[in-house]
């Protein structure tokens, strides 16, 4: 489990969720309209934030830091 985190806490998962969050808005904004666009597109913002503001939503489920600098010191 620790190789995912290390993986999220990383410039290149960073910019993996950044990416990712971006495809799932433009995704429910533009492809899917109506309430369920809506609400891909507010999914969306979820890994996008993350990656922008280097946050883990999914660490502390695990007992590990939210923050991605001090995810990384835990898990290298």
């Amino acid at each position: 489990m620790n190789a995912v985190f290390r993986f999220l806490a990383s410039p290149t998962g960073r910019v993996v969720r950044f990416i990712a969050g971006a495809i799932l808005i433009a995704l429910g904004l533009i492809w899917v309209k109506g309430t369920g666009g809506w609400v891909l597109a507010i999914v969306g913002l979820i890994p996008l934030l993350a990656g922008l503001f280097d946050w883990c939503f999914f660490a502390p489920l695990f007992s590990l830091p939210f923050g991605g600098e001090s995810l990384r010191k835990k898990v290298k």
